[in-house]
């Protein structure tokens, strides 16, 4: 068995020690299990992903509308010019 030391700050550590009491547990028990569970959790692309955004880690937009295919765009964006091509181009001095 392996003996791990790491450093916590006063309010967590007390946190830790009232939770571990309140269960009738020992604090190295209580992070033994918590730290279990941290470690053997698998969880799935689609679970990672409910997790964070229940969390608030993660921003997830969803579209107003159906999302126009690659030829709608192409046909939304016929004669708009050569702007951003031109433009690009000036910024790299081909002009």
């Amino acid at each position: 068995m392996r003996q791990m030391i790491t450093r916590l700050d006063d309010d967590l550590h007390a946190r830790l020690k009232l939770k571990a009491e309140s269960e009738g547990r020992s604090v190295n028990e209580f992070v033994t299990e918590v730290l279990k569970a941290a470690v053997d959790k698998a969880e799935t692309p689609q679970e990672w992903k409910r997790r964070l955004l229940a969390e608030g880690k993660l921003v997830a937009f969803e579209p107003e509308g159906p999302v126009p295919t690659r030829a709608e765009l192409d046909e939304l964006m016929r004669g708009t010019g050569t702007a951003v091509s031109e433009a690009l181009d000036w910024t790299r001095g081909e002009w």
